[in-house]
């Protein structure tokens, strides 16, 4: 777990680094970088810092930029927080945006499931009764007139009803 110290130390190299690419690094190589994270190991000697970059084709280029003013960028973090040991830098290119784009498909796609699964709803007809969850009175009531239902009345009442045992009580 990360200390408060180098959580601070991140921060602050993070805004370094993004400060000296945008006043002081002229290489025309280097795109529109962004310094999205900077991690720091807990004793302050090292430092990885991810970056994305705006356009796809100068990722190749930028991260080349990115190689050849390290120094530059060491010695510039190095004096804005005093420190005795400047931690080395390591540029690591951020995978968010293809992250982030690999769930818009995803979800589109979902989206697009959800809305095929709502036509065929719309279509769609019940594989057997359309109210499978009848009840018996609604049917008898149905019925009501016909000998089939007089039959079946008196059927359920004819039906003996247990007395109760004197072993079935509880205490």
């Amino acid at each position: 777990m990360a200390g408060v110290w180098t959580e601070k130390l991140a921060d602050q190299v993070r805004d370094i680094i993004a400060l000296t690419l945008a006043r002081r690094v002229k290489d025309p190589r280097l795109g529109f970088v962004t310094i999205t994270e900077v991690r720091v190991t807990g004793d302050g000697r090292e430092a990885t810092v991810f970056y994305t970059v705006l356009d796809g084709a100068d990722q190749v280029s930028s991260a080349a930029a990115l190689e050849s003013a390290k120094g530059m960028l060491r010695t510039a973090v190095g004096k804005k927080l005093g420190m005795k040991f400047a931690p080395t830098l390591a540029f690591v290119r951020d995978a968010i945006p293809e992250t982030s784009q690999e769930m818009e498909d995803l979800m589109a796609r979902v989206h697009n499931l959800d809305a095929e699964l709502a036509e065929r709803r719309v279509e769609g007809a019940y594989a057997g009764d359309p109210d499978p969850y009848k009840d018996a009175d609604r049917e008898k009531k149905q019925l009501a007139g016909s000998s089939e239902a007089k039959e079946l009345v008196d059927e359920q009442s004819e039906e003996p009803k247990k007395p109760a045992d004197e072993d079935d009580v509880d205490d």
